[in-house]
């Protein structure tokens, strides 16, 4: 693809800085890590693998998502802090959650690799200098700044323990 071909202002960065509101990226990973600490893991337990409407994921193929897209992002991020060159492919979210194993894995586990996928991720994004977390990003149909991505994995997350709030919490009956 031409680089004149992507979206230069992609619609869900305004969602994403909406959910982020004026951070910096360092900040905003680093408040992640206290809602994942937030979370409920008891409440969640309970919950187990019900889902609030038919064919919808349970809460650990949710957090699973999260782990799951996470790595993708940062692997994207890398090959763009590296200078490396190729332009990374599209993934499908649905055969992903489909073929996950996260219903055999306990809430606890899930959380615990979400934490330490954060911690690492962090740790990536503290590496990268002005210059590179300013680099121009162009993905499959669209770019963006490299330090949007970041900001993207915090509002990915955001988003997703909102419908867990909204549409799981309630089965807790």
């Amino acid at each position: 693809m031409k680089n004149q071909e992507a979206n230069k202002n992609p619609e869900f960065l305004e969602y994403v800085f909406e959910l982020n509101g004026d951070m910096a990226v360092h900040e905003a990973l680093q408040l992640s890590v206290n809602e994942i600490d937030a979370l409920d893991i008891a409440q969640l337990t309970r919950i187990g693998l019900k889902t609030y409407k038919k064919d919808k994921w349970t809460i650990h193929t949710i957090l699973q998502h999260l782990i799951d897209w996470e790595r993708i992002w940062c692997f994207r991020a890398i090959i763009f802090a590296r200078g490396e060159g190729s332009i990374p492919d599209a993934h499908d979210q649905e055969i992903m959650g489909a073929n996950s194993n996260a219903n055999e894995l306990s809430i606890e586990q899930l959380v615990h690799e979400l934490r330490v996928v954060r911690q690492s991720t962090i740790m990536m994004f503290e590496s990268f200098n002005k210059a590179i977390l300013e680099t121009n990003c162009v993905f499959f149909e669209y770019e963006m700044p490299l330090y949007t991505i970041g900001l993207t994995i915090r509002a990915h997350q955001i988003h997703h323990f909102n419908v867990i709030k909204e549409r799981y919490l309630p089965l807790d009956q």
